[in-house]
């Protein structure tokens, strides 16, 4: 006679049960611990290749998808010892109950697998932030940024395979090697996601520009906040959110203004032809005091042209690469400087003194009728 624990309940005894929901349990219950121990191991490891990092960031990231992945491993493991009851293996859409089971259960590993991949890229991608950081490059946390995406892009795409390998038992290499037009026709019709991905790597890797620079490109200026696998978004002037595809920050003309290393001021005038020739002469030579005085880095002041109406005076002058405020502050300075002067010298602006005056006909002459 049969034993209590070799009692069977769905063509398994209850002793397979027990054993296998009290290795389940287990595992659940010390989930944390097994986790934890599991990442302060992986993470000596890695503190190996390179030194100083933080060690609670990496125990936040990982030691989640660690348990996680424990507890569903040890579970789908633990259910594969039992003997899948014969009552249950019928047919749901000429598919057997066993297989969709196990398809689940593959899915599931798989997932939770990918899942602690991500994590250990965040965690990657948070150490390369923090070196750049200390090394006062900020502008390459764009480029982390981007490799961490890439990367996660690149382990969804082997996850899915695998899913279609393990799970529903797709030959994806066949499928692959035989795709031949499918795969000429879908190139072609990504063709331009394509290109972009491409212009984004040409844009990391030649770094014309990077996060935070201020660019001016078809008719766009703005700040650069973020660089993508497939565009950049500028921050405009007025304030707007520009996505521009990165083939065309590529192809195009893109002018860095962060670059710069000086910042132009530029003032035409037209003084008045009643102007003499000896007070040009001391008005230009007062406008150079006026931009060494207001502490130019350079400036070029000189009679341009004398046209009908006026003489054409122009003032140039440069800067260093002051904040757009501060620039704006000094030009306002300069202009109100040459104003100032030109009331000292008495001297007007061509056309300010024209005097209109309109002429109407008078009465006919008498007698001036037609001959």
């Amino acid at each position: 006679m049969p034993g209590f624990w070799d009692y069977r309940i769905f063509d398994n005894p209850l002793r397979s049960y027990v054993i296998v929901g009290g290795t389940i349990l287990f595992v659940i219950v010390l989930k944390r611990f097994i986790s934890r121990l599991i990442a302060h191991f992986l993470f000596r490891f890695i503190q190996r290749m390179s030194a100083g990092l933080d060690r609670s960031d990496f125990l936040k990231l990982v030691v989640g998808p660690i348990g996680t992945f424990l507890v569903v491993l040890v579970t789908v493991s633990s259910i594969e010892k039992l003997h899948f009851p014969v009552a249950l293996d019928f047919d749901i859409y000429e598919v057997k109950v066993r297989a969709i089971v196990q398809a689940v259960a593959v899915i599931i590993v798989i997932v939770s697998f990918i899942w602690l991949l991500m994590r250990l890229v965040d965690f990657i991608a948070v150490v390369l932030r923090q070196k750049a950081r200390a090394g006062q490059v900020p502008r390459d946390n764009q480029m982390i940024f981007f490799i961490r995406d890439f990367l996660k892009a690149i382990i969804g795409i082997i996850g899915v395979l695998m899913i279609l390998d393990d799970a529903f038992k797709i030959n994806v290499s066949a499928i692959l090697a035989s795709l031949g037009l499918a795969t000429a026709a879908i190139a072609l019709a990504a063709k331009e996601s394509i290109e972009n991905l491409i212009a984004s790597f040409v844009i990391f890797f030649d770094k014309p520009f990077t996060a935070g620079d201020v660019l001016k490109v078809n008719h766009v200026s703005g700040t650069v906040e973020r660089i993508g696998l497939r565009s950049t978004r500028i921050r405009t002037d007025q304030k707007t959110y520009v996505t521009v595809p990165n083939k065309q920050m590529v192809d195009s003309v893109v002018d860095n203004l962060s670059l710069r290393t000086q910042r132009k001021g530029e003032l035409r005038l037209e003084l008045s032809l009643a102007t003499g020739a000896a007070q040009l002469d001391q008005f230009i030579e007062g406008v150079r005091k006026i931009l060494v005085k207001d502490r130019m880095q350079s400036g070029t002041v000189y009679l341009d042209n004398i046209t009908g109406s006026a003489f054409l005076v122009n003032v140039d002058y440069f800067t260093a690469p002051v904040a757009l405020e501060e620039f704006n502050a000094m030009k306002q300075r300069v202009n109100l400087d040459i104003l100032q002067l030109m009331e000292e010298m008495g001297l007007n602006i061509a056309g300010s003194s024209t005097t209109i005056s309109v002429l109407t006909p008078g009465p006919p002459e008498p007698g001036g009728g037609r001959d």
